[in-house]
């Protein structure tokens, strides 16, 4: 079996050598997101427009034309279609009609009534009418989803690690969205409660891609206490850049899947999806690594008298670190006092041979007095 490696287990890219090309690339990307969304803004789904939206489909290929000169007679406001998925389905869009719930099935009633004289068979997919209050509050509650997700990770964080690593990571995550927003509000597509779902899983993703950098970052940290923090930033990323890529590429190829062969309803939220994948992978290996450098986390003596909510693992393992210290020092404690043991020991023994060979001689001359004396 031969095995396939898209990035080498070791490599050594100046990914914050290139840090401030990638900023301004970043800041760049940002100001055109948020003039989009200024100029153009979002085109919003009818669950945050309200409306009125009906889906058909015909026998034949859909003539839009044809459909929106028998519904222009109506004099419903404005009235738009499109195709949807294939040929042969459309969507329309109604505006708001004034009035209650029955006077929204009553503009659904006769865009039905007018359809009738089409020519071809019309079926009927889905009907959806929304209402502006409801629209307002689902905006409102979307945006409040956003924010709460940003702060409950920048507590994470700062809990896990330390508020510098905080501050990189939120930065990080609302350069992501902000770049999403900008990509939904270019493109065109469609921006409901779906987007609003991908949204907030973008959220999680970058957040997952970026603490294991900062994962590794810490325990580089501890290990090279005198590295310069720009080369330890480096090698951090670089360590861990073989993970991100093959994460970020096996979740594009499923979502990949999804845009081609999902149909219509999800392509929005696919394509949200893929292009956040690809701006979290972005902003985890060039911006939230390189963030740090000007952020400063505490190293060294320092670091261990980080406050009260900053890194409990790390203090846990110093802990753990002075347990084993003190282990240490039993362990060889008992081996010098064994090896003084040995030593006494051997010191003994030898000082046995030394007297019983100062004994031999004598015993020897008092044998050969005695052999003498029995000669004589």
């Amino acid at each position: 079996m031969f095995g396939i490696r898209l990035i080498p287990d070791k490599t050594n890219y100046p990914f914050l050598a290139w840090r401030k090309t990638f900023f301004a690339i970043s800041i760049g990307l940002i100001i055109a997101s948020v003039a989009l969304m200024g100029g153009r803004g979002l085109n919003f789904g009818i669950d945050f427009s309200g409306g009125i939206l009906i889906e058909v489909e015909t026998e034949q290929p859909a003539d839009l034309k044809k459909m929106r000169e028998l519904l222009g007679e109506l004099d419903l406001g404005e009235v738009s279609l499109q195709e949807f998925g294939s040929v042969n389905h459309a969507l329309i869009r109604v505006e708001r009609q004034p009035g209650d719930g029955a006077a929204q099935q009553i503009a659904v009633a006769a865009v039905k009534q007018s359809l009738s004289t089409y020519g071809s068979e019309i079926t009927y997919r889905r009907t959806e009418t929304v209402g502006p209050k409801v629209g307002g509050e689902l905006i409102q509650a979307g945006i409040i989803a956003m924010i709460v997700a940003i702060a409950l990770m920048l507590a994470y964080i700062w809990f896990r690690f330390e508020l510098p690593f905080a501050i990189g990571a939120v930065i990080a995550l609302v350069h992501d969205v902000v770049l999403t927003l900008g990509m939904l509000s270019l493109t065109g597509f469609e921006f409901n409660l779906a987007s609003v779902a991908a949204v907030l899983l973008i959220v999680g993703y970058s957040m997952n891609d970026t603490v294991v950098i900062y994962d590794r970052v810490r325990e580089n940290l501890r290990k090279y206490k005198t590295l310069p923090l720009l080369e330890l930033l480096n090698q951090s990323v670089n360590e861990t850049l073989p993970r991100t890529v093959i994460t970020s590429g096996t979740t594009l190829l499923a979502l990949l899947a999804l845009f081609i062969f999902g149909g219509e309803v999800i392509r929005g939220f696919s394509f949200t999806m893929i292009w956040g994948v690809v701006a979290g992978t972005y902003s985890s290996v060039f911006v939230a690594g390189a963030l740090l450098f000007y952020v400063r986390p505490q190293r060294g003596p320092r670091a261990d008298k980080a406050d009260r909510f900053a890194d409990a693992e790390r203090l846990q393992a110093a802990a753990e670190t002075d347990t084993s210290a003190v282990d240490g020092e039993l362990v060889g404690l008992l081996a010098d006092e064994g090896s003084a043991a040995n030593e006494a020991k051997d010191d003994k023994q030898k000082t046995g041979a030394a007297s019983r060979g100062q004994r031999s001689p004598s015993r020897r001359g008092r044998r050969s007095r005695k052999a003498k004396r029995k000669g004589r």
